[in-house]
């Protein structure tokens, strides 16, 4: 059997009166292309005041006769013309009621406006003027929860602290030995290849124990937290907001910054520098594996050369850098969750800009700290 497609007659009733007629096969495979030119005719004649619109054989129909009605009715509504489609089967006229019943989202459709580059330029540094006055800002209220911490004012469940405490600390164990490890072995690495061309492989025990205790250690425990713990903080309270938990608590008069921020900030703070000792330890025995495997020293050399490289000023002022970065993680981690939007892909949104961030704000404290080092000498 051979469908006819979608067929439209118009005639004129009245001088203001057009009437439509509709028939053949109104699918999206047999709708025919011309039909926005003949929309386009009638949106160009005057005088219409009501257009009828009836059937007049029409065999079948799925979502192209809604989207030609549909185009119909907001080219009507344009020129304040009335429509009537009351001949029309039953199913098309309850699918353009429940059509009109439900107004479009504001913002839902895509602009098509093209957007000056300049203009961009100009919201993107907005936005990240915003986005520092917000982080100060949550800074600053993270301060006061702490000063009412000292104060013995702060609330929060004391078993949730030491739940993240777990997670920070020992459960973070194994990825960090194993990064140590594979750092230390590579700072031995590159030092080998220079060095044995002065015969000077013995320094590699130097090279390697105050890389890791001034920059590698604290460096490479505060990125994988932040890619381990900062993402989960984020997600956590993220979705969190999401459940409209965090204002339940509100509700119930709970600060969300006392209950649900202070104690991840202060266990990681806590936990940081005590990760970065551990992670300077292993890097120290990666690059002992390599001295004494690939340059042939002697277990007691590696030691006796380490311990003299080693220096006090040296360990703590990795240790400060990983207190550093730890408040870092914790804050991007905490307010990327505490701010987030009420939709699923908020909270993915949120746990991205958390590791981001995170680790823009490292690599910037390390390049201060590290200047603020050689300034004063320490």
């Amino acid at each position: 059997m051979t469908t006819t497609t979608s067929q439209i007659r118009m005639e004129q009733v009245r001088e203001d009166v057009r009437r439509i007629g509709l028939s053949g096969s109104w699918r999206v495979n047999d709708s025919r292309a011309d039909v926005g030119m003949e929309l386009a005719a009638l949106d160009r004649a005057s005088g219409i005041q009501r257009i009828e619109v009836v059937d007049d054989g029409i065999t079948d129909w799925d979502s192209a006769l809604l989207t030609f009605l549909r185009a119909l009715h907001a080219m009507s509504r344009s020129r304040g013309v009335a429509v009537d489609v009351s001949d029309l089967p039953e199913g098309v006229r309850r699918l353009l009621a429940m059509a009109d019943s439900v107004p479009e989202r504001t913002g839902a459709r895509r602009s098509t406006d093209t957007v000056l580059w300049v203009t961009r330029v100009g919201a993107r540094t907005v936005k990240g003027f915003r986005d520092l006055r917000d982080s100060v800002s949550f800074l600053g209220e993270l301060t006061l929860a702490f000063g009412a911490m000292l104060r013995g004012r702060a609330r929060f469940r004391r078993t949730d602290f030491w739940a993240v405490i777990q997670e920070c600390g020992p459960e973070a164990l194994p990825i960090i030995s194993l990064i140590s490890v594979l750092v230390g072995m590579i700072l031995a690495f590159l030092g080998a290849v220079q060095l044995r061309m002065f015969g000077a492989e013995i320094f590699i025990a130097d090279a390697v124990a105050v890389g890791m205790a001034r920059e590698m250690g604290a460096l490479m425990t505060a990125i994988l937290m932040a890619g381990r713990t900062g993402a989960a903080f984020a997600a956590r309270l993220g979705t969190m907001q999401v459940n409209e938990e965090i204002d339940a608590l509100q509700t119930m008069g709970f600060s969300p910054m006392e209950f649900l921020v202070l104690p991840r900030a202060l266990a990681l703070i806590l936990m940081m520098p005590l990760l970065a000792i551990y992670a300077v330890a292993l890097g120290i025995l990666g690059g002992a594996v390599v001295g004494i495997l690939m340059l042939d020293l002697t277990p007691t050399q590696y030691y006796v050369q380490t311990v003299n490289a080693l220096s006090l000023n040296a360990v703590v002022s990795g240790l400060i850098k990983s207190a550093v970065f730890g408040v870092l993680v914790a804050v991007s981690g905490c307010m990327q969750g505490i701010r987030c939007g009420r939709s699923a892909s908020a909270v993915g949104d949120a746990t991205t800009a958390a590791v981001v961030n995170a680790i823009v704000y490292i690599v910037l404290a390390d390049s201060l700290i590290s200047v603020i080092y050689v300034i004063t000498g320490f």
